[in-house]
């Protein structure tokens, strides 16, 4: 059986699916994370099919949406012969001759995703014999990263205690040093649990011009005014931090892209509301690219609207940085 000592979910899904290859045979093992319209393959144990940890799917063309649904069995050794199989679209994709599955299930018991496996050639009957095993399986790393999930927001405020010397004095927000090490960190949540998040560039439009205008006492207020804003409407698990001059950044964690967005307009509400302008980017972790790809793109995104809104796109760290030595 499984050997012990494996004391977090990857390391134990790991082990799980080099058992059960060595056990059972087939060519394709996967942990799994359903997200939205998304299959996101967490880990992989192939040999053959060319299946890599992040690879996505769409949830819906996949015999593990009909094997949860019940339209199908959890081990079918002739997979063509069961119709709902036998009609799903990833079996044009990818040569499946048999098909083993069983859901894993979240803290919140909501599916989290499947333990699954293919194989392009049709299998014993016998296979089917083995279904208490797969389900035992499934069933212990089903526990285990309940356990792991629940810890996960302790973990993050021990980290987040951790890092108030990583803190940006002027807004108290993280500076880049603790933005650059909490993102670090949620990355591999990320890629451990397949949690979705995202990523937004806020950029001040008005701070050198204040600076310019009224001085620098101002623009701290300004830079103050607009870190209020952000922990008012920002979630108790999301992270903000300010990495240059006029620039902050947000992490919204375990949120999809209709959460951060509604998240997005309430923030651009709220700063008029201020009477704070800023341009603002948004962008979601995909899988194969992480969570720095998301700042890379949020930032884009924030550029092209500050261009759109005629601000000049220029970075005014240099000139404007109202306390800038402490922002990183």
């Amino acid at each position: 059986m499984l050997e012990l000592g494996y004391t977090n979910f990857e390391g134990a899904a790991r082990a799980a699916l080099a058992f059960l290859h060595r056990r059972l045979g087939l060519r394709l093992w996967m942990v799994t994370r359903v997200q939205g319209d998304d299959w996101v393959v967490l880990q992989a144990e192939d040999h053959g099919y060319d299946v890599k940890d992040g690879t996505v799917f769409r949830w819906a063309d996949s015999f593990c949406s009909r094997m949860v649904r019940g339209e199908g069995p959890r081990i079918a050794p002739r997979s063509a012969e069961i119709p709902a199989y036998a009609a799903a679209p990833i079996g044009r994709q990818v040569k499946i001759g048999a098909y083993v599955g069983v859901p894993l299930i979240g803290v919140d018991g909501d599916l989290f995703g499947t333990l699954c496996a293919i194989d392009p050639e049709v299998q014993p009957g016998t296979l089917e014999q083995e279904q208490d095993l797969v389900e035992m399986v499934g069933a212990l790393l089903g526990s285990l990263l309940r356990t792991e999930m629940q810890f996960a927001d302790e973990i993050r405020r021990a980290e987040r205690i951790e890092a108030e010397a990583l803190s940006d004095p002027l807004t108290g927000l993280y500076n880049r040093r603790g933005w650059s090490q909490q993102l670090a960190r949620e990355e591999e949540r990320c890629r451990r649990h397949g949690h979705q998040a995202g990523v937004l560039v806020l950029d001040l439009d008005e701070l050198k011009t204040v600076n310019d205008t009224l001085g620098h006492f101002a623009g701290d207020q300004l830079l103050s005014r607009t870190s209020a804003v952000l922990r008012r409407v920002l979630r108790a698990q999301d992270l903000a931090a300010r990495v240059g001059g006029d620039e902050f950044t947000i992490l919204v964690v375990e949120c999809g892209a209709a959460a951060a967005e509604a998240l997005l307009g309430r923030l651009r509400a709220a700063l008029e509301r201020e009477g704070i302008n800023a341009s603002i980017g948004l962008a979601m972790r995909h899988p194969p690219r992480g969570l720095q790809a998301a700042w890379d793109e949020a930032d884009s995104a924030m550029y092209a609207e500050k261009k759109q809104r005629g601000t000049n796109p220029a970075r005014e760290e240099s000139e404007a940085g109202a306390g800038l030595s402490t922002a990183g």
